[in-house]
């Protein structure tokens, strides 16, 4: 992909300080993008930072942001105006994973993840649209397969990621005609810090990589390289007619079936 696509285009990254959102950020800094970094590990962030510098890219605004909290959220627009006056993109990739069923996800675990995966996204957009119309820009929002398939044991993860995908669509049809296009990736099983943090041990997790071969039907979790991409697709005009998509990057999981 040509880095004119993102030459001087003004691009914001939710949960860049690490997985595939760091990934996203580096590769579109590569491809020209003027980078928002946003997460709340400032340390992190700034390794993310440094990845774009070492790689050529322009050094990033970098934002240490709790997206739970409204006016950091509000931050986010502020501060990309004041350095860049502009918007051109907005990649939606903030996210949490809590585990649990029906019968022991606690309310404010499921109040935890609708916040963070869901409401944090409907604020962020809705502050960021009217700088996209000027734009005419477009969002890519961090789904899961969980959107689009059910699976036992991440309850409220599921529910929140179907709410993204749903949201992608609503937001695609709304703003379709002034010119903003709005889109969706859904990855798999992806090598990150993801399921570590929604509280896998270190032996549940080699586990659950190891299924990962069987459940995928190419037969391997996927790479935040190969998600990052598939982002700056539908981001870059090479996708100028494609909005409300979920687009999975899955290997092939959304389509399996047991047999």
């Amino acid at each position: 992909m040509s880095a004119s696509n993102f030459k001087d285009k003004v691009i914001i990254v939710t949960g860049a300080s690490s997985g595939i959102g760091a990934a996203a950020a580096t590769h579109l800094a590569n491809l020209g993008g003027l980078l928002v970094i946003v997460g709340r590990n400032a340390a992190r962030l700034k390794e993310t930072a440094d990845k774009i510098i070492a790689a050529g890219g322009t050094a990033p605004l970098q934002l240490q942001v709790d997206m739970n909290k409204d006016a950091e959220v509000e931050q986010i627009v502020s501060a990309t105006l004041a350095k860049y006056g502009r918007i051109d993109v907005l990649v939606n990739n903030a996210g949490i994973l809590e585990l649990g069923s029906i019968e022991n996800t606690s309310l404010e675990q499921y109040d935890h993840v609708m916040n963070t995966n869901v409401r944090a996204v409907y604020q962020l957009t809705m502050l960021a649209t009217p700088e996209l119309v000027k734009t005419k820009g477009n969002i890519v929002n961090i789904s899961s397969v969980n959107g689009i398939r059910s699976f036992p044991g991440v309850l409220a993860y599921n529910v929140s990621k179907a709410a993204v995908d749903q949201f992608t669509r609503c937001v695609a049809l709304e703003l379709a005609p002034k010119g903003v296009r709005v889109n969706a990736v859904n990855p798999g099983v992806i090598i990150t810090e993801l399921q570590r943090r929604g509280g896998l041990d270190e032996v549940a997790y080699q586990n659950f990589m190891k299924r990962a071969k069987e459940t995928h039907a190419l037969g391997r979790p996927g790479e935040v390289q190969e998600v990052a991409a598939a982002i700056a697709f539908l981001a870059s005009d090479a996708s100028s007619f494609i909005t409300g998509v979920s687009l999975p990057v899955d290997g092939g999981r959304h389509a399996m079936c047991p047999r």
